[in-house]
């Protein structure tokens, strides 16, 4: 490639990079339904057309956005697994590390609600979709290479049959934890239950049932 084309590419790139910074301003402050292209355009101090030549609507910003999003807790995962030599404790700490990546970034993590609600009709190959599935699937497959070593460390059971079904499980249950420990504040309060001591509690709980199970005594 000619230092030239380079360039260009790397301008390119620029551009849509600042759009999709502009797009996180605007959908934070103005809510993803109400915010319109032009916002963004005028956001990113760029003219409409320009947004639309990269992107074709909003969906495709969003998109980006969780791209973003799952890059970055796939970064999150990794050391939080690294800073953890059994299975089972680095299981633990992802499911912090998810708590935490949603309290200090709402917007993503906004985002990727609005993507779990999102069922995909079709997915072409070259899509942003597709993308946005391949990063959501190499931040599950952390997970996956936690449970597997903790089913070859002893500390996770050993008698899982499907690393990634169970990974997907602790996602699921995870993300819904964390939406109800955001939206049910007052009912806790209510309660007389603190909403760390919650999530704490309910990632201890399904982390249980990963441990091995122990041997009854004869």
């Amino acid at each position: 490639m000619s230092d030239l084309r380079q360039r260009r590419e790397e301008e390119k790139e620029q551009r849509r990079e600042a759009i999709v910074d502009a797009a996180e301003l605007v959908f934070t402050e103005s809510g993803f339904d109400a915010a319109k292209m032009e916002d963004v355009a005028r956001q990113a101090r760029v003219s409409r057309a320009l947004v639309y030549l990269y992107f074709r609507n909003k969906a495709e910003l969003h998109l980006a956005i969780c791209a973003r999003a799952l890059t970055l807790l796939r970064e999150r995962f990794v050391a939080a697994a690294a800073a953890h030599a059994r299975g089972h404790d680095q299981v633990l700490a992802l499911g912090r590390s998810y708590f935490a990546f949603a309290d200090e970034l709402p917007c993503y993590f906004q985002a990727l609600t609005r993507l779990e609600a999102h069922p995909p009709e079709q997915i072409a190959p070259d899509s942003i979709e597709q993308t946005v599935m391949d990063c959501g699937l190499a931040v599950h497959m952390v997970t996956v290479e936690c449970i597997e070593r903790g089913m070859r460390d002893g500390s996770i059971r050993a008698d899982l049959e499907h690393p990634l079904l169970s990974a997907l499980s602790l996602w699921a249950f995870t993300h819904g934890l964390i939406q109800l420990a955001r939206t049910k504040r007052h009912f806790f309060s209510r309660v007389g239950i603190g909403t760390e001591r919650f999530v704490e509690y309910a990632i201890e709980l399904a982390a249980r049932g990963l441990r091995p199970v122990p041997e009854k005594s004869a």
